[in-house]
């Protein structure tokens, strides 16, 4: 399991309960978590000051403040190495696309099990790993399912699309919306490096998925 123990983060979110959260996920990686900020003015001032390899940011903030996607941007101006990552409540395309395009390594809702932000936290320092920032597929397909870095709710859906289930289906499965399903095959196609729910389906035969049978959890 890759450890963390020489990154620095800053956290942000304007919600004091959600920083004490993430800072114990970030904790249980290694990673030392050098500022917290409910305000985006504050987060980028110790950004600035401290030059952190990671700014974990939500989207909202106090009235007055930049959202958390133009923190992203205007972090990443300062320190150019520094990795971001975006967790949000918001599970449509444009807030996604926004994210990546701003300089974010990944997006993840705050819906996720800890784990699966973990895994995103690990996969921002995993060169073997493709993030877009662009929001577009990686152009050399990652073949291995350890290297792909599938979470847990991903595996789950990926296995579900190849058996040939409809969005519809899986969000009724998943207990979760239809456009929460759309989000999470969004990341898993940018991750496999495939275009379409056939592509995808095809790459899960070929890796023996279809031969475990995911078990069915809603998300909490």
């Amino acid at each position: 399991m890759l450890r963390l123990e020489n990154r620095t983060a800053v956290l942000v979110d304007e919600h004091p309960l959600w920083l004490d959260t993430v800072a114990q996920v970030v904790a249980d990686l290694g990673v030392q978590v050098i500022g917290k900020a409910t305000r985006a003015s504050e987060a980028l001032s110790i950004v600035t000051e401290h030059s952190p390899d990671l700014l974990i940011t939500g989207i909202r903030m106090p009235e007055g403040e930049i959202d958390g996607i133009a923190l992203v941007r205007e972090s990443r101006l300062r320190v150019p190495d520094m990795e971001a990552i975006v967790l949000s409540m918001y599970d449509d395309t444009e807030h996604v696309e926004a994210s990546f395009n701003a300089g974010a390594s990944a997006y993840v809702l705050k819906s996720t099990h800890p784990d699966d932000l973990k895994s995103a936290i690990r996969q921002a320092f995993d060169p073997s790993v493709y993030f877009a920032s662009d929001g577009r597929s990686s152009e050399k397909p990652l073949k291995s399912l350890d290297d792909v870095g599938l979470t847990r709710r991903e595996l789950e859906i990926l296995q579900l699309v190849a058996e040939g289930d409809s969005n519809a289906q899986l969000a009724k499965m998943l207990w979760i919306t239809e456009q929460t399903v759309k989000f999470h095959l969004s990341n898993i196609y940018r991750k496999l490096g495939v275009s379409n729910r056939t592509e995808a389906a095809r790459w899960a035969q070929l890796h023996g998925l279809l031969d475990h049978q995911p078990a069915l959890t809603g998300e909490r």
